[in-house]
């Protein structure tokens, strides 16, 4: 709704299908419309009824308070580092639609939180035999957050610009 403001449910379910967002997060077209049905309990969206060659369709648009929401979650999991699926990646995906000061500030997080991660698996790798397949899966967690802290700083500097 963010990036489609007055979409009705099927368009915004399609959207998603097509921008393969169940890669990064998990979700049913039956748990969609029931999250579509609580955010408008919680006030967070609204139906505008429209009609559109006399077929009535239910169009969606995010409230002040949806959008107040909006900017608590990115917080919440822009903030965030696990591993393999990071909340941060689900995040990205409204980084256009989220104010780029706020954005970088995310990012700042998830670099110093991240070179945190690599030292402390580095500090772990030296106590373990060269044979040992812990030590190997640390060295892969160490490359991707490697790679993570390269991209999170392209994504800075390209923020900055």
């Amino acid at each position: 709704m963010k990036q489609n403001p007055g979409s009705y449910g099927y368009e915004l379910l399609a959207l998603m299908k097509e921008r393969h967002y169940q890669y990064v997060v998990n979700f049913t077209k039956g748990s969609f419309y029931y999250n579509l049905q609580q955010l408008e309990e919680k006030h967070y969206i609204e139906k505008v009824d429209q009609l559109d060659n006399t077929r009535e369709k239910r169009n969606y648009i995010i409230t002040e308070l949806g959008n107040e929401e909006f900017d608590r979650l990115m917080v919440k999991y822009g903030s965030k580092t696990d591993y393999i699926n990071l909340s941060f990646y689900a995040a990205m995906l409204f980084a256009d639609e989220y104010d780029s000061k706020e954005l970088a500030k995310l990012l700042e997080i998830q670099i110093e939180q991240t070179k945190k991660k690599i030292s402390l698996i580095e500090q772990s790798l030296d106590t373990f035999d060269e044979k040992n397949h812990f030590k190997k899966l640390l060295e892969n967690s160490r490359s991707h957050h490697i790679v993570n802290v390269k991209w999170f700083e392209e994504l800075l500097m390209d923020i900055k610009k």
